[in-house]
């Protein structure tokens, strides 16, 4: 998985006919543009050579997340459980000629995979369905590299059936991977066969289809001959294994001759995606969620979600910078994209890693320490992105005892890093409108600066209180429009500069390197590129 992005992915994918917003098209935009009429709000927006550094501002401030995107964002972290025929082999990237047989989870036992991220604090987890050797979790009518060639459980075996329901008995949410590049299809002359895209009927049905006769919904739509594959492998997965919240696809190729390259039908792949899973985020090689650019789980100290991109064949949507540039969406990361960016869009970032040295089990290797998995936390999340832990189950189907102890413990650290926000409720006050709400503890409520680079939001605890950590968050459904912000506190010698801070997003964590003691705190804005909503204005004393 992680190894596929960095030898082959320096790009993610979008469409913007199936993003799920309006947008605006060329020609309306060059219009408006004459125009000088104001860029509508949206999830994407043209850019073009002409613009100069400050219209490419104005528009990166007029961007918005879409509702799918802010409830991903609101999950903090998700889970990653990377398991299949690489978990008996000890290969971390299959070869696809696996024996199924190999494959004996006699311990399955996915209730316990539940129990564990439940207890660990997360919400959404991602099974890899279907990782780059092409063995399926489920026995699918399109390949027999599947649990339905194993003998474990008489063939009769079903992963991803048995995940999604002890998910969703747990509270959690599903989510799947698919792997665009399959090894057993390239070695059955399927996958890079050099097929043109033709028009194909979604689902396909085969020799002896259970479906036969029944009333389908159908799809007409351009693909290969392995898109089609792939298609085809979606519509089972998405529509007999209840609602999915995330679908998750990387951009690797398979380890074939280079000029074997399949070109992926991302366009076919995400219509259906969208029409089967309307709420389903697509990462990361999707139009809804980035890959931070590393496999460490750390985002940059200034995170943006306003990213410049370029779109290239069938609706991927590449980064016009480097995918692993140190800054993506500040003004000068803007300026220069302007030869290359195509699109301005709000892509958000997110940050995998795994919870041991491997992305799937091995023997051999220990989980990180909690002390490890926080100082991550603090850097992804606290950097205005999503954490993706992956905690790969063992070759008995369970997860490893030493790894669900540490889960436990790492939500027990961060609830201990972050407890009670000393100014939840406190008197609040500041120019602009409606301080109190960057107190009241709802996300959807903001105090508004009262114009672009300014503003002064006050807090009282009521008596002086230890401070050590500040958390602050703006209201995205505004868009990202802090560029710095300086936090003070009123001590002894007047107003103290405490902590400075550039961007702030979905979620920004300050740790102090030492308590402050004070009553009265404010924010001050110094740099947005339009007024700031405040939507938290969090004042916290560790207890570690």
């Amino acid at each position: 998985m992680a190894l596929s992005r960095r030898l082959f992915v320096t790009a993610l994918a979008a469409v913007s006919t199936t993003a799920g917003t309006s947008l605006l098209g060329p020609d309306a935009w060059a219009a408006a543009r004459v125009r000088s009429v104001p860029v509508e709000p949206g999830y994407r927006i043209p850019v073009g050579p002409d613009d100069t550094p400050d219209q490419l501002v104005a528009k990166a401030a007029r961007l918005r997340p879409t509702e799918r995107q802010i409830a991903w964002q609101r999950l903090e972290k998700t889970a990653f459980l990377h398991f299949g025929v690489n978990t008996f082999t000890g290969l971390e990237w299959g070869t696809g000629d696996e024996d199924p047989d190999v494959f004996q989870p006699v311990g399955l036992d996915t209730d316990q995979w539940a129990r564990a991220l439940r207890d660990g604090g997360f919400e959404l987890a991602i099974l890899t369905v279907k990782h780059h050797d092409g063995f399926v979790l489920y026995p699918s009518r399109y390949t027999e590299h599947s649990v339905a060639s194993s003998s474990w459980r008489s063939g009769g075996g079903d992963v991803l059936r048995s995940f999604a329901d002890s998910m969703r008995a747990h509270g959690i949410k599903v989510g799947v991977y698919i792997s665009p590049a399959d090894e057993n299809q390239y070695l059955h002359g399927v996958y890079a066969n050099g097929s043109a895209r033709t028009t194909r009927t979604v689902p396909a049905l085969v020799d002896g289809d259970d479906r036969a006769g029944k009333k389908l919904r159908t799809f007409e739509l351009q693909a290969t001959d392995y898109g089609a594959h792939m298609l085809n492998q979606l519509y089972e997965v998405l529509t007999e294994y209840g609602p999915v919240d995330e679908v998750w696809f990387d951009g690797a190729q398979g380890r074939i001759p280079p000029e074997k390259v399949e070109r992926y039908d991302w366009d076919s792949w995400y219509e259906v995606v969208r029409a089967l899973a309307p709420g389903a985020s697509i990462a990361v090689s999707g139009p809804d969620v980035r890959w931070v650019g590393n496999e460490g789980g750390l985002a940059r100290e200034n995170e943006w979600s306003t990213i410049p991109v370029a779109e290239t064949d069938y609706g991927r949507t590449d980064y016009a910078l480097a995918y692993d540039a140190p800054d993506q969406g500040s003004r000068d990361a803007l300026a220069a994209s302007r030869s290359v960016a195509q699109y301005l869009q709000w892509w958000p970032a997110e940050c995998d890693v795994s919870i041991r040295p491997g992305w799937f089990y091995h023997a051999d290797q220990q989980p990180k320490t909690v002390e490890q998995l926080t100082d991550i936390y603090m850097r992804s999340v606290g950097r205005n992105s999503v954490l993706l832990l992956n905690i790969p189950p063992d070759q008995q189907g369970q997860l490893p005892a030493a790894d669900v102890a540490v889960l436990r413990a790492f939500h027990e650290r961060i609830g201990s890093e972050l407890p009670e926000d000393l100014a939840h409720r406190t008197r609040a006050w500041g120019d602009g409108r409606s301080p109190a709400r960057a107190v009241d503890g709802e996300p959807d409520t903001a105090w508004t600066a009262p114009a672009a680079s300014k503003g002064t939001l006050y807090v009282d605890l009521g008596r002086s209180r230890e401070v050590d950590r500040i958390r602050l968050a703006e209201d995205i459904h505004h868009g990202q429009q802090v560029e710095q912000v300086v936090v003070e506190a009123r001590t002894a010698q007047g107003w103290t500069q405490i902590a400075e801070v550039g961007t702030i997003g979905a979620s920004r964590i300050v740790l102090l390197p030492a308590p402050v003691t004070a009553q009265q705190w404010r924010l001050r804005v110094t740099g947005s590129r339009l007024p700031a909503h405040i939507a938290e204005f969090g004042l916290y004393r560790s207890q570690v």
